[in-house]
């Protein structure tokens, strides 16, 4: 039994372990970033052009913006009426500007010679904010936000030189990343543990593997379906690789969220109607996803022990269950 005058000293014992938790995963995950940097010397010593380059994309941001939603609505906007979402959620001066600020940070950071690893810890906070904001009444209207910033991004790369596109990818990425993955609902769940825990031990086991587990997939997706082209181009031409990637990466930290939360409510709440909103308006046949899925579950298999299984092995199931050919039965044929 603790004495009453000691427990501040628990409570701040408690806290400081969650926060522990929430720390490590984060800077866990900024340190795939260093695995890119090492390859590539360039982004690690930034070019002494940068302060021009940033001064370029600084001028660019604001009709880049402005662009980009409008090709998001080009895109998307009947996918309003179809899921009857309401129009009211989606507020495009306030996406736009949302976008505009994280872009704008990050060329910031650029500018300073910040490594991306940096800027992963700089703007997790603010991206997970937008997440939360705009997840709160309909977890599609992330689509939305998501495309803005998609767009923007390609826009601001499309006038920039090789060398310059190259390295400002690298950033961008950062950005995709923390929008597109729930990694701060995935930090704050991690919170709910001791730094011990197996629940968080396993997710720890995973999360500097996972850039590799997505491409591996990628690549063998790639192989099964040489001729399959999506909205955006082949499976092989590197700007559709960079997105199927990052979504398998996606995948992979919807589930580690699911097993932190001991809950499928991430699943069932955000991904699976996103991916219902916008595999089909971007041409990504469901086949497609259940090749993914049941190359991730070969994957965690091959990877974790038994009791390590126990933990991912019902959200897996789950996750099939809910794209399998009952539910979406189109097929590649």
């Amino acid at each position: 039994m603790v004495p009453p005058n000691l427990s501040w000293l628990t409570s701040e014992v408690e806290e400081t372990n969650n926060d522990s938790s929430i720390v490590h995963l984060a800077q866990m995950w900024a340190k795939k970033y260093v695995r890119n940097l090492t390859s590539d010397q360039n982004l690690v010593h930034l070019p002494m052009g940068c302060l021009s380059v940033a001064q370029k994309l600084q001028e660019s941001l604001r009709p880049a913006s402005i662009q980009a939603w409008h090709k998001t609505e080009n895109l998307i906007s009947k996918e309003l009426q179809r899921h009857q979402i309401n129009p009211k959620l989606v507020d495009p001066w306030q996406i736009a500007e949302d976008s505009f600020r994280v872009f704008e940070k990050t060329i910031e950071v650029y500018a300073k010679q910040y490594t991306p690893q940096r800027l992963s810890t700089i703007i997790s906070g603010d991206v997970g904010n937008i997440r939360k904001k705009y997840t709160k009444h309909d977890p599609r209207i992330i689509g939305f936000v998501s495309m803005q910033f998609h767009h923007t991004g390609r826009i601001l790369l499309s006038g920039m030189a090789d060398s310059e596109h190259k390295l400002l990818s690298q950033y961008f990425k950062v950005i995709d990343d923390h929008l597109y993955m729930p990694l701060q609902r995935a930090y704050e769940g991690a919170a709910r543990y001791e730094y011990n825990s197996p629940i968080l031990k396993v997710v720890q086991k995973l999360l500097p593997v996972s850039g590799e587990i997505a491409t591996k997939i990628c690549n063998r997706v790639i192989d099964l379906y040489p001729n399959y082209s999506t909205y955006s181009g082949s499976l092989s031409e590197p700007a559709v690789k960079i997105a199927s990637i990052r979504d398998v990466e996606m995948f992979q930290v919807y589930l580690w969220v699911c097993v932190l939360e001991q809950s499928i409510a991430a699943v069932q709440q955000e991904l699976f109607p996103l991916a219902v909103m916008l595999y089909p308006t971007l041409k990504v046949r469901w086949e497609l996803v259940r090749q993914m899925i049941h190359l991730l579950k070969y994957e965690i298999y091959s990877r974790l022990g038994t009791e390590e299984l126990s933990l991912f092995t019902p959200y897996l199931q789950v996750l099939w269950e809910m794209f399998s050919p009952e539910i979406f039965p189109d097929t590649l044929a």
